[in-house]
């Protein structure tokens, strides 16, 4: 199966697409937040980024789920800068503190074609909302250049469906969390008034473009969607709410990884309901919950 964005960049349709994103940015209505800083002219709004993407770092990562990993490991770019404020971020010094390099989409293909010489899987996008016109940009040069790989747009879940749909042909795998099914929990913890209505619709189109998550013979994810779900302490993610709202509203063959892997990071420790790891019994019950929802495409 060949990556979705092919057929659009020999038409020319993606480099249209990146033209559109990139205006965009002259008044930033990219994401949910729609700061509409002029981020061309170098102001800033809630993701501390201007024009140029920032990159933390760029490699294989095997830490990632089995689909994605495959052989060669998932080639991964993280990007610094993020539209969440979540208080727990175990990545905060890329998300709040920006540590990473400004630079031109040519450098960011030049990376995605060095990870594909390495026998990556795929080119795994880590937290691309706010950079995605950038991420266009350097994938026209990469895909003129060889690329071939699977992309994989790979978000915290709070993506706006105009943008998305600057994605629809282009994005091969959709990777979004979906952190909460309470509103007034994802604006306590994350900065947002308004997450699960946001990601909800967001994972719906997702799933629209791209369908359930397929794999091949070697069971590596060529296509389709994947949703992560982290369980947070006292049943804070409402874990048995967003296995509902899966199984009923997008499908019972969705992939969902139900993570452990909660620690208080950042800033949690202020918040008391969160200053403590997840316990067994919690992680337990949340597997449980999605496995009475009717999801069974289960990673743990």
């Amino acid at each position: 199966m060949e990556p979705a964005y092919l057929k659009l960049w020999s038409s020319g349709e993606l480099a249209d697409r990146a033209a559109q994103a990139q205006a965009r940015l002259r008044r930033c209505t990219l994401c949910p937040r729609r700061c509409r800083v002029d981020r061309t002219a170098g102001e800033l709004g809630e993701c501390r980024t201007g024009v140029l993407a920032r990159v933390a770092s760029a490699g294989p990562h095997y830490g990632e789920e089995a689909p994605l990993v495959g052989r060669g490991g998932s080639g991964t770019i993280f990007f610094a800068g993020c539209n969440l404020a979540c208080v727990f971020c175990q990545n905060y010094d890329l998300s709040h503190l920006c540590r990473g390099k400004e630079q031109e989409p040519m450098n960011t293909a030049r990376a995605m074609l060095k990870l594909q010489e390495m026998g990556c899987e795929n080119i795994n996008l880590v937290s691309p909302s706010h950079v995605v016109p950038q991420i266009l940009a350097a994938l026209v040069h990469a895909v003129g250049e060889g690329l071939r790989l699977p992309l994989v747009y790979n978000t915290g879940g709070y993506d706006s469906l105009s943008t998305l749909r600057l994605l629809d042909g282009v994005v091969d795998i959709y990777m979004p969390d979906m952190k909460y099914a309470d509103n007034q929990i994802g604006e306590r913890l994350s900065g947002v008034p308004d997450y699960v209505d946001r990601n909800r619709a967001a994972v719906l189109e997702m799933h629209r473009q791209v369908g359930d998550l397929l794999l091949n013979e070697l069971g590596v994810a060529r296509r389709g969607l994947l949703v992560r779900h982290l369980v947070l302490p006292a049943g804070l993610a409402g874990t048995a709410e967003v296995a509902h709202f899966l199984a009923t509203r997008v499908s019972l063959e969705t992939y969902i990884n139900v993570m452990d892997q909660y620690r208080p990071a950042y800033r949690a420790d202020q918040y008391p309901a969160i200053s403590r790891p997840v316990s067994v019994a919690e992680y337990r019950e949340a597997v449980q919950a999605t496995l009475a929802a009717g999801l069974r495409r289960l990673d743990e």
